[in-house]
């Protein structure tokens, strides 16, 4: 299913999550971020970063593996993103679903 995010046609699943990275940039990033009430801040890129990095690794992302990743702790994940953040970041970083989230 196709989404018009930022301008552009992208491709989505029901969910909203995008299922082409290629198609991903920092300006469909910020409208997904709008569309959650989240401004984007340098730390939020910063864990964005942190996701995509495990992403490409194939690296499976739960909230537990977010918390022990050194990067933030649960605490900062949820302040960041306050509601359902694992989605909601995962969605921002224009990755897939991941496996750990209902």
């Amino acid at each position: 299913m196709d989404k018009l995010i930022a301008g552009k046609t992208i491709s989505v699943t029901e969910e909203g999550f995008m299922t082409d990275f290629s198609q991903w940039d920092k300006s469909i990033a910020e409208a997904i971020a709008a569309e959650n009430d989240i401004s984007l801040t340098p730390r939020h890129w910063e864990v964005i970063d942190y996701i995509q990095n495990e992403f490409k690794n194939d690296i499976p992302l739960s909230i537990r593996k977010i918390g022990k990743s050194g990067v933030l702790d649960i605490k900062e994940f949820y302040q960041l993103f306050p509601m359902a953040p694992l989605k909601t970041a995962t969605k921002i970083a224009g990755i897939p679903k991941p496996v750990s989230c209902i």
